[in-house]
């Protein structure tokens, strides 16, 4: 490991949730899509539970983090840069497992490759999904295979560039006829918003930077 690695490592253990939130921990005004817009809102009873796995590539140059670019053709979020995720199934048993069975099935990480760090705070989507981010250590000899119907690519982004403020961009645009705030990060070509930059926000405002 590198001390930079190394130095995440210890503030992840330190900082992170060892256990994924209840719903009754963060019922009243969780973090989420509303955040920016100054609304408070309280979990809806329907909301849908979902994980996403949050990778930390442990690079010798430094920890990256893996990020999909999702298909073309997908009904909703069509082209998005995105965690790998999705709804959390009644036979998954958990949030950890849900995460790493669409890792899994998205993009063909291996979970014997990953090493779990902990939990953020859950984030509401405004489709009405209630997401568990899981913080994994993934190590660099992993291989992918990724699942055409649902990934176009995937790309790795230095976690020390996620992790600085000054990449947090604060975006405009109307959505369902509002006009909406959100976060957005600009990688080269790569635009990174939504639920992706707002939990990438929320690993910062946790952790800190590397």
């Amino acid at each position: 490991m590198t001390v930079v690695v190394d130095r995440f490592l210890e503030r992840a253990v330190e900082r992170l949730r060892p256990a994924p939130a209840r719903r009754s921990e963060v019922l009243v005004n969780p973090r989420g899509d509303h955040t920016l817009q100054n609304h408070v809102l309280t979990v809806p009873d329907d909301a849908k539970d979902a994980a996403v796995l949050v990778p930390i590539v442990a690079r010798d140059t430094g920890p990256t983090v893996l990020l999909t670019e999702r298909a073309s053709g997908l009904r909703h979020h069509a082209g998005q840069i995105a965690f790998p995720g999705g709804r959390v199934d009644p036979e998954d048993g958990s949030v950890l497992a849900a995460a790493y069975r669409e890792a899994e099935e998205e993009i063909g990480l291996d979970r014997r490759f990953i090493r779990p760090l902990g939990y953020l705070d859950p984030y509401l989507s405004s489709t009405n999904y209630l997401v568990m981010p899981v913080v994994g250590l993934v190590s660099p000899g992993y291989t992918l295979h990724l699942n055409p119907n649902e990934v176009a690519d995937t790309f790795e982004v230095p976690l020390a560039f996620l992790m600085d403020p000054r990449r947090h961009e604060l975006h405009t645009r109307e959505l369902r006829g509002m006009q909406r705030r959100y976060y957005a990060i600009v990688f080269g070509d790569r635009y990174i918003w939504g639920v992706t930059a707002g939990i990438v926000r929320n690993l910062y405002e946790t952790i800190g930077e590397p």
